[in-house]
């Protein structure tokens, strides 16, 4: 296989199976077990751990009949937006540029055409954001939805698996059949009775309440992203929407980033303590934040964890007033390398991690590169996120 991005990390070419996703190919995120397959998350010193069985997110899709083509490229250990560490995945659509990340190799496998499926973990925007930088669908569920037992884990508290894909339809087909309930991972929940990704019809958009976020209306972003989101809207009024502004109450998108952000590095160093000593494991980035996290002190982490609180209820109140939001997934589109890292990547992306909420984003169109927009519902309203969805995405 021709992989001139640096996507691909290690390739298992499988025999084709049988079952409704027949046909399709699959990448998996090198976080995530595939039996026979190393797992590294991207950790030099996880360079030599084998998998012994499928993740039941991966053993689900390939039951289902996907053809697993390999690993691809991750940032180390889920912890960045850039897939630059610790090696180097370009944007497809324009060499030189970021694909996001954490899952960059996903977004990238997908946008390159390589994998017409990719799996993705998602802990504060890492399958939406590469979405949106690739120009592509991602999918993130709701919480407890799939199990994350034989993935690599961050944090606990934040952490998701996704699909990405070229399509709505084709995310949430395969995220179908990633759901299982599995007491081994403790946030594990039985789906509703039901419950269904893929809508069985077309969602009436006529009576539809749509959220614009009042914090991401004053919050900083590119210009193209202010006019997808303003274009999206206006899109979803033609078609009988109802899109109305909406408060967040107590979300500040910076502040809740920050306060995720410490707790994640505070519950990685918990969970990859003897990577902190090890100088050979890890680049020295990661092991600096594990020791923020380890050193923050409880006072601070408590402050963090009720921020976190008062930003869940607050976009579950937003929701009380509407069926879903909807916001730009980044503030910026794809940048290149060698420049400074935006901050702010995850600040409209991570509210759906903090409140557990599914979302999904979907590109618009934009002079250059892609923008992209995503759509946050009510628990378990994956179908109606991606019939929403498919609806923007029609001609």
């Amino acid at each position: 296989m021709n992989d001139p991005h640096g996507i691909f990390w290690h390739r298992a070419p499988q025999p084709p199976r049988s079952g409704p996703l027949s046909g399709l190919t699959l990448a998996v995120k090198d976080n995530v077990d595939v039996a026979g397959m190393p797992t590294t998350a991207g950790f030099a010193g996880y360079a030599g751990r084998m998998a012994t069985q499928d993740a039941p997110c991966v053993a689900g899709l390939r039951a289902a009949g996907a053809e697993i083509l390999g690993k691809v490229a991750m940032h180390e250990g889920a912890l960045g937006a850039t897939t630059d560490v610790p090696r180097l995945c370009h944007n497809p659509l324009r060499r030189g540029f970021t694909p996001g990340g954490s899952s960059g190799g996903s977004g990238a496998a997908i946008a390159a055409g390589l994998a017409d499926l990719a799996i993705g973990t998602d802990t504060m925007g890492s399958v939406r954001i590469p979405a949106a930088y690739c120009g592509v669908v991602g999918l993130k569920p709701t919480a407890g939805l799939v199990s994350r037992s034989g993935v690599v884990p961050l944090s606990p508290a934040l952490d998701h698996v996704g699909m990405l894909a070229r399509t709505p339809r084709l995310a949430a087909q395969g995220l179908e059949a990633m759901v299982s309930d599995d007491p081994t991972d403790p946030a594990s929940r039985p789906t509703p009775a039901g419950w269904r990704a893929v809508p069985q019809v077309a969602p009436t958009l006529h009576g539809l309440r749509i959220g614009l976020p009042q914090p991401v209306r004053d919050a900083p972003k590119e210009d193209a992203l202010r006019g997808a989101w303003d274009a999206t809207a206006e899109r979803l009024r033609d078609l009988g929407a109802s899109v109305v502004p909406v408060d967040v109450p107590g979300w500040d998108p910076g502040a809740a980033r920050r306060a995720g952000l410490l707790l994640i590095e505070s519950e990685a160093a918990a969970l990859h303590e003897a990577l902190i000593a090890d100088p050979a494991a890890t680049s020295p980035g990661f092991r600096a934040a594990l020791q923020y996290g380890r050193d923050a002190g409880t006072i601070r982490l408590a402050r963090a964890l009720f921020r976190l609180a008062e930003v869940r209820a607050g976009a579950l109140r937003a929701l009380d007033a509407c069926d879903l939001l909807l916001m730009p997934t980044a503030p910026q589109r794809a940048f290149s390398f060698g420049t400074p890292t935006p901050p702010d990547q995850a600040d409209f992306t991570a509210l759906a991690n903090i409140a557990g909420l599914p979302a999904i984003a979907i590109p618009w169109p934009a002079d250059g590169l892609p923008a992209s927009v995503q759509l946050v519902g009510h628990p378990h309203a994956e179908a109606l996120l991606v019939g929403v969805a498919e609806a923007l995405s029609a001609p």
